[in-house]
């Protein structure tokens, strides 16, 4: 066996090594989102009624997992997409992998911190939701910075990437996101039932970016 293909196998393996450890991650992050919601106790009274009273209360939790399931699964994609076009790595590239896979673990406690001060018996605080807001903010920076260092090709990590265009495009939705959500913000300040459904924008949101670059690239191409 040459040097080379040794040299390209371990290059494959540790290239390996990286992505199935950030599966793992993720895997682990979707997993302990559930496990912050826990099956109702009745002390007192036990009936349909009031399992459903204390299941009713549990409305917060559910929402929040959910939003943060796709919400973490949506980022599994763009990390699985996005790192199918890596053929090397480097130093740096593992650091900035790193931290973006440490915002993605931190979901689960900035979910159950929102949704365990989002019940409709408490007061309503702004705190839970701004740290909530500011781990989506962090996942997006690093997902924008990923993007960047992966798609330059002074870089020399990724190989196949589309063009250029494509690239500023999933740099720019990588921002979209946390900025929707931090419309959640001032919108809880008059009605926190409202906020909690903010997010339910981002496809929309979505829909238009890509819509005006994909009529910025015609126009660049006439």
């Amino acid at each position: 066996m040459t040097d080379k293909l040794q040299n390209e196998l371990r290059n494959e393996f540790q290239l390996e090594r990286m992505v199935l450890f950030s599966d793992a991650v993720f895997a682990i992050a979707i997993t302990l989102l559930v496990i912050e919601i826990k099956v109702p106790e009745l002390s007192h009274e036990i009936s349909e009624r009031a399992v459903l009273r204390e299941l009713g209360k549990l409305e917060p939790k559910f929402i929040g997992f959910i939003f943060s399931f796709f919400l973490i699964g949506m980022y599994w994609t763009i990390h699985h997409r996005l790192f199918g076009f890596l053929v090397d790595y480097t130093r740096k590239l593992l650091w900035l992998n790193l931290g973006f896979l440490f915002f993605i673990v931190l979901m689960p406690f900035s979910t159950a911190f929102y949704s365990e001060f989002s019940k409709p018996d408490t007061i309503q605080l702004i705190t839970p939701l701004a740290f909530y807001v500011g781990n989506i903010w962090c996942i997006g920076i690093m997902n924008f910075i990923l993007w960047g260092y992966i798609g330059n090709p002074k870089n020399n990590v990724g190989e196949g990437l589309p063009a250029p265009h494509f690239i500023q495009l999933a740099r720019t939705r990588s921002l979209m996101v946390p900025v929707v959500f931090s419309l959640t913000i001032p919108v809880a300040l008059f009605s926190p039932g409202i906020a909690r459904f903010v997010p339910m924008l981002i496809p929309i949101v979505m829909k238009i970016i890509q819509r005006r670059f994909d009529n910025k690239l015609k126009r660049h191409k006439h």
